[in-house]
């Protein structure tokens, strides 16, 4: 299972690049304001900046919601650099540009998604990615995870390419069940991946070794 990061704070971008296991990053336009980043040139030059540290695809989501505005904004950003992924939202438009791109060679990551018709229609179109937001589907009382565990029964009947990215990933475990289920990609913020570092057992392993180096000598 692929690991991204789902932040545009370019400090832990390389903190978990650095832990090496990061193979990409998602980012939106709330994670772009919460850093800061306004103004549609630096928007984009922080784009290429997260290219420069992550080997893997990033994803970059367009604003407009119409197709000629996706396709427009959705050129430009593929054209900042080859690691990015054009995302767009689940929408009638949305569904066509995906298709614009995918004939276009233009990899994308089809974001919003919420139930296994809108993932198997992101997979027609020729979606890279599908971004199941399980976390806000755990919010409103749905089970998140079983719309991964359905989306991959669809998948493998028909043999799409199209990637899972679980989003809207929270905590640790939603990382582990998400891999269970065969979830191709999480994405999540670098608190959840730290996490897996983390078990009782082992920081008291270790003392105890730590300790018993300490008698010896």
């Amino acid at each position: 299972m692929k690991f991204f990061i789902d932040t545009a704070n370019l400090a832990q971008i390389k903190e978990a690049q650095d832990l090496g296991i990061l193979d990409g990053v998602t980012t939106n336009p709330s994670l772009m304001a919460k850093e800061g980043i306004t103004g549609t040139n630096n928007i984009l030059k922080h784009y290429v900046a997260i290219c420069n540290i992550v080997d893997g695809d990033v994803s970059a989501e367009v604003i407009a919601t119409d197709f000629e505005g996706m396709v427009r904004e959705g050129e430009a950003l593929a054209d900042l650099h080859p690691q990015i992924v054009v995302k767009i939202p689940m929408i009638k438009d949305g569904i066509k540009a995906i298709k614009y791109f995918s004939d276009h060679g233009i990899k994308t990551n089809c974001t919003l998604v919420f139930s296994v018709g809108q993932a198997l229609l992101a997979a027609k179109a020729g979606a890279s990615y599908v971004s199941p937001f399980i976390g806000r589907l755990d919010d409103v009382c749905t089970d998140g995870l079983n719309l991964i565990d359905e989306i991959r029964l669809v998948y493998d009947n028909y043999g799409y390419e199209t990637e899972i990215l679980a989003a809207s990933v929270r905590h640790t475990m939603h990382i582990v069940e998400c891999a269970k289920l065969g979830a191709d990609v999480i994405t999540a913020p670098l608190s959840a991946i730290e996490g897996l570092l983390k078990h009782p057992l082992t920081d008291s392993g270790l003392a105890t070794f730590l300790a018993d180096y300490k008698k010896g000598n």
